[in-house]
């Protein structure tokens, strides 16, 4: 019997033993989106009050105060690339987002990143000249760009605030509840062999159905012409779909599994299995994680609801996006995701 399954799954590979025609070793995870935690201090408001008797003080020190801020702003000044300047922080801002710790910011470093601060800067002024943000294309990619960053921003800091408020009884009883990511996690100990994803699948699938053993695979593979890898693998419980997990507890000892997804696929056996329990520390900080990531989607849900409910469409648009899902919605669900949000990134398995 082999069961296919539209999952991706962990794996952790040693060395291969690759065919003569070996391609680069695929390696799908289970991801989730999960939007990081940012959150910026709130901005401080000043507000000066005088009174009538104490009007001339006031002024004095608010046009101190206005000076001694102009110091500072050109104090801030690190760079000038024609009528533009650097500032120390826009620096900063680069080093953050390229995730360079304070303790690497070497001066090599800082160089190379305030180079590209500085060749951006003079070809942004270049295109200015050349009135290319005026172009009907480009004036919408800076929209485009305007809206994503503050878009992310605001998720970001909605989600963050979400995740921040998870309590240790919300942990344990996430805990209790998936008793296969913890108490009773096993991790499954493959024999695989992986290959980039082809152009027809289905006939793939179809011409390996009745396939009994791994060499029987590879033997197909090599006839096919597909540059295949073979090594093992594992694949962890706690990392996996419940509705892979379920096929891989009911299995045959000659079954062959096929797992793919839009970047690679695999047939594997299962040949041991070890019990690994997940507990302590380390279960609490990836319980947390499964409970944001939870959030996270259901979060995303809500905003796109409430988004299409809050939005007026016209002419042809209203059939569209009132029409139920059909055929392609795969293909709707791959353009979605095509581009993941700030902050989002792959859930991996338990360090342990």
């Amino acid at each position: 019997m082999r069961t296919a399954a539209r999952f991706s799954a962990t794996f952790t590979l040693p060395p291969r033993r690759e065919n003569a025609a070996p391609g680069p070793r695929q390696s799908d995870k289970p991801w989730r989106m999960v939007l990081l935690h940012v959150s910026d201090p709130p901005h401080q408001r000043w507000r000066v009050a005088a009174t009538a008797l104490a009007l001339a003080g006031a002024l004095a020190l608010v046009g101190c105060g206005k000076k001694q801020e102009a110091q500072a702003v050109v104090g801030q000044v690190i760079a000038r690339v024609g009528p533009d300047d650097v500032t120390q922080p826009e620096l900063d801002n680069e080093l953050r987002l390229a995730n360079i710790p304070l303790d690497k910011r070497s001066d090599a470093v800082v160089k190379a990143v305030l180079s590209r601060i500085i060749e951006r800067k003079y070809l942004a002024q270049q295109a200015v000249a050349a009135k290319l943000d005026r172009e009907p294309t480009q004036h919408l990619d800076l929209l485009r760009s305007r809206e994503q960053i503050l878009a992310g921003a605001y998720v970001q800091r909605e989600l963050g605030a979400k995740v921040s408020a998870i309590s240790n009884s919300e942990i344990d009883a996430f805990i209790q509840a998936h008793p296969n990511q913890f108490a009773k996690r096993q991790l499954f100990q493959i024999e695989q062999v992986s290959f980039p994803p082809q152009k027809d699948m289905q006939a793939l699938a179809d011409a390996t159905k009745n396939l009994k053993s791994m060499d029987q695979v590879e033997a197909k593979l090599n006839e096919l012409g597909i540059k295949y890898s073979r090594g093992p693998a594992t694949l962890d419980s706690a990392a996996i779909p419940a509705e892979m997990l379920k096929p891989l507890e009911a299995r045959k000892p000659d079954d062959i599994f096929f797992v793919r997804s839009r970047t690679s696929a695999s047939f594997f056996r299962v040949t041991s299995v070890d019990e690994k329990p997940l507990t302590g520390d380390a279960a609490n900080q990836f319980a947390k994680r499964e409970i944001a990531s939870e959030l996270a989607k259901k979060t995303a849900q809500d905003t796109s609801s409430a988004a299409i409910a809050g939005a007026k469409f016209e002419g042809d648009y209203q059939r569209i996006m009132t029409a139920p899902a059909s055929a392609g919605g795969e293909a709707a669900a791959e353009a979605q995701t095509a581009e993941k949000p700030a902050g989002e990134e792959q859930k991996d398995a338990p360090k342990n």
